[in-house]
């Protein structure tokens, strides 16, 4: 479009690229989980889901071939095929959007015109980072949960805090509805018993963040002992969370359960259990400010520091950057929740990640001519859509200065990953990334 639609005032700083470079700069955010995704691209004209196939191992063949069974055209061998799992990315469409009124800014107009490019990028780059954060979580979540209320007698229907990670289950890779033909194996109370249902509370009652609160319905009765309030149901493709001190729940934590280098091991050893590849040579550990200030007050952390040449440069910066395999990126976006049993208490969640622990599809016909009207101009920064659309107010004078994107983020799952193919693996479905819960 011609720049000459626009006001005067603005023309000089679209034609020296300064609205885009300023939009730009605020998007490099220290935000950091989306920093952790794949980027991947929806082709135009295909849907707006798409599902990907990963393909699996065959098992190590660990037996010699007979001699004597070494005969015919197919030498004794039989044909083994791999197994495959899939996952699933829907694209959604987020927009937002600032007016400018050229008569009323008019003194410092420039400034202004700049100040909402600033503030668009800004939501733009916080929004995109929730959205990983929201999507790497849930998956993280799943399988791990606690019973809410104590049944008055063994009976089939245990209430339970969240019900993410129950409802459904891998059959031939792919992600069945938990029912009679698709069951899940759970552990109540520390005994097993066979998931045949998932209901959702009709009024969500969950403490864990983006929680579903809900009914779990099995084939034969749970005891009065398991399904005790407070007592751990854990499934057994459930994500690996890691707590101080072994504790089994997060309504388990107590004031002496904060981050320790220690709990920060456990993590990376069960990511390289399931031989999850690192990021450049260590794993990235997303966590809050203060589960970084804990981690300083750990008694094996300061020993590990005590007389290394680097100790000074790690104190005096109050932040840690590579060591024990891990990258820290101290985010503000982590997840702090109230504590479920104790008043006033927070429960904090850094997140230890591999490479391929999260996808972002973006749509890859973003910001296209025959999306792009000819009153606005459009530019791509970062994925994300920045539009400025000249006066088209009877009056000439209200500019708008928007943003938007078309995309999704997923947890690809890893079930195709076992201790047939490698042998110290886990039985987790998604086993890209181990949380931590501790007191805060």
């Amino acid at each position: 479009m011609p720049i000459s639609n626009f006001p005067a005032a603005l023309q000089p700083i679209i034609q020296l690229g300064y609205l885009e470079r300023e939009f730009q700069q605020a998007l490099h955010s220290r935000l950091g989980y989306r920093a952790i995704a794949d980027r991947m691209s929806f082709s135009v004209g295909i849907g707006e889901t798409l599902t990907k196939t990963r393909a699996g191992l065959k098992a190590p063949v660990t037996t010699p071939l007979a001699a004597s069974s070494n005969t015919n055209l197919d030498n004794g061998l039989v044909p083994s095929g791999f197994s495959v799992e899939q996952f699933t990315i829907t694209l959604d469409h987020y927009a937002a959007t600032t007016d400018l009124n050229m008569v009323t800014s008019r003194v410092g107009i420039a400034n202004q015109f700049l100040q909402n490019a600033a503030i668009n990028g800004e939501q733009a780059a916080r929004s995109l980072d929730e959205l990983a954060r929201n999507a790497l979580f849930a998956a993280y979540f799943g399988g791990n949960t606690r019973v809410r209320t104590t049944l008055g007698a063994p009976g089939v229907n245990v209430a339970v805090d969240d019900v993410r990670g129950f409802e459904r289950v891998f059959v031939n890779g792919m992600q069945t509805t938990v029912g009679g033909g698709a069951t899940l194996l759970v552990s109540v109370g520390g005994n097993n018993y066979t998931l045949v249902g998932v209901s959702v509370d009709s009024s969500n009652n969950a403490t864990a963040p983006g929680g579903k609160s809900g009914v779990l319905t099995f084939s034969t009765n749970v005891s009065v002992a398991d399904a005790t309030a407070g007592n751990a149901v854990v499934a057994i493709n459930a994500s690996a969370i890691a707590r101080p001190n072994n504790r089994a729940t997060t309504a388990a934590l107590t004031a002496s359960d904060t981050l320790t280098m220690g709990t920060l091991l456990n993590a990376v050893a069960t990511l390289r259990l399931n031989a999850v590849p690192e990021i450049d040579g260590v794993y990235n550990c997303y966590l809050d400010p203060v589960s970084a200030r804990q981690l300083f007050g750990d008694a094996d952390f300061r020993q590990l520091f005590t007389g290394a040449t680097s100790a000074n440069q790690v104190y005096a910066r109050g932040m840690i950057n590579e060591f024990l395999g891990l990258r820290f990126i101290p985010t503000t976006e982590a997840y702090v929740q109230g504590h479920p049993a104790i008043n006033g208490a927070v429960v904090r969640r850094p997140i230890v990640c591999g490479k391929g622990a999260l996808i972002e599809g973006g749509f890859a016909g973003l910001g296209a001519d025959d999306l792009a009207p000819q009153n606005s101009i459009v530019s791509i920064v970062d994925g994300i859509a920045m539009v400025t659309r000249e006066p088209i107010d009877r009056l000439q004078q209200i500019i708008a200065q928007s943003w938007y994107w078309i995309g999704g983020f997923c947890a690809p799952s890893d079930v195709t990953t076992s201790s047939a193919t490698v042998p110290t693996a886990t039985n987790a479905a998604f086993k890209r990334a181990v949380m931590i819960e501790h007191f805060g």
